[in-house]
């Protein structure tokens, strides 16, 4: 028999869960939408099955109409060229599974541990580092964090807890409370970081539930965001950006070089400029890691170093994000301009 609940018992879901069911999955809705040629090659149905379209209604409203070179569009189409078999790819091109641990816990760099808090996206990235990754195997939040909590309490050199996916603001603010409220009594912990592109293509999920988890606690918090063209910062993502600062956390965004979508210098100036407005710094301009399914992406490195270098004729120095990589057993990433070294 089924329950007669009354209709005030029932928690509608919030805004930004809702956009999330409603987010474009199926590539001709996607299309039609767009008003681009339904003909458009794509990844076979067998193969695209395992990374499959995702793609918000208002971060799809941010692309131009007609146009499959458009930039925003070629970061979530699934290219048939994602089929290419390129040598030096992997599916872990990172080093991610030799760092991984019981409980979705990885630590590669001095002093900070990451935790897998999800597999869920709010966006599938077509040039995603994890599309390969085994969530099933390791998420830290299925336990209620248990076994994550325990390997961080243990660990004193442990200063800073790294928030990742998947995306971890596709979880709710109470199962990120359940971490955080945790955290709390572990003395040597000092930063929470929250690695997301929430804010960006869907920025209803700064909301006021949000917003007061990031402002409570002593943990001093810093977010770093993902955008990588100037178009994905319309009027709301500026607004939920500078809410997140308001709310005391330090913004920083880190992006990722990509073929056809930010490789010259003015879409890399007119990002800069426009995170600024936002009350974001950039931080990272990533070369692409070499995983499966990515190759059409990459960018040379010498073309990135000519980019950065054309960049910091045109902008000062904060304004500048550090070009780097992601080697597989490095302490930490490696830049790609000056002489041989690592940034922390």
């Amino acid at each position: 028999m089924i329950p007669n609940l009354a209709p005030e018992t029932v928690r509608p879901l919030p805004v930004w869960q809702r956009a999330l069911q409603d987010a474009f999955t199926r590539p001709a809705e996607l299309l039609d939408f767009l008003g681009i040629d339904p003909s458009l090659p794509i990844l076979e149905l067998a193969q695209r099955r395992a990374f499959p379209l995702r793609v918000p209604r208002g971060y799809a409203a941010r692309m131009r109409k007609g146009d499959p070179r458009d930039p925003l569009f070629l970061q979530v189409w699934p290219s048939p060229r994602e089929a290419d078999v390129v040598e030096g790819f992997s599916e872990d091109a990172v080093g991610d599974l030799a760092k991984l641990k019981d409980g979705g816990l990885i630590q590669k760099y001095e002093g900070r541990a990451l935790v897998v808090a999800t597999g869920a996206c709010g966006v599938h990235c077509r040039f995603c580092f994890r599309r390969h990754f085994p969530y099933s195997d390791a998420l830290a939040s299925r336990d209620h964090w248990q076994s994550a909590l325990k390997q961080i309490a243990a660990d004193r050199s442990i200063s800073e807890v790294i928030l990742s996916g998947g995306d971890p603001l596709s979880l709710t603010d109470d199962k990120l409370a359940e971490l955080t409220e945790a955290l709390e009594f572990v003395g040597h912990v000092k930063r929470l970081r929250i690695h997301t592109r929430q804010p960006i293509v869907l920025p209803e999920r700064v909301d006021e539930g949000l917003l007061c988890w990031l402002a409570r606690g002593r943990l001093q918090k810093v977010m770093v965001v993902h955008a990588n063209h100037a178009n994905e910062i319309d009027a709301a993502v500026a607004a939920a950006l500078r809410s997140i600062r308001d709310a005391g956390v330090t913004v920083l965004n880190q992006s990722v070089l990509l073929r056809g979508v930010n490789d010259n210098v003015d879409a890399q100036h007119d990002l800069a400029v426009r995170l600024f407005e936002c009350g974001a710094m950039p931080y990272y301009l990533h070369l692409l890691d070499r995983v499966q399914g990515t190759a059409h992406f990459e960018v040379r490195p010498e073309e990135g170093a000519s980019i950065v270098q054309q960049l910091s004729a045109r902008l000062p120095g904060y304004l500048v994000p550090k070009l780097v990589r992601e080697e597989a057993g490095a302490p930490a990433k490696t830049p790609v301009l000056g002489p041989a070294a690592v940034l922390p």
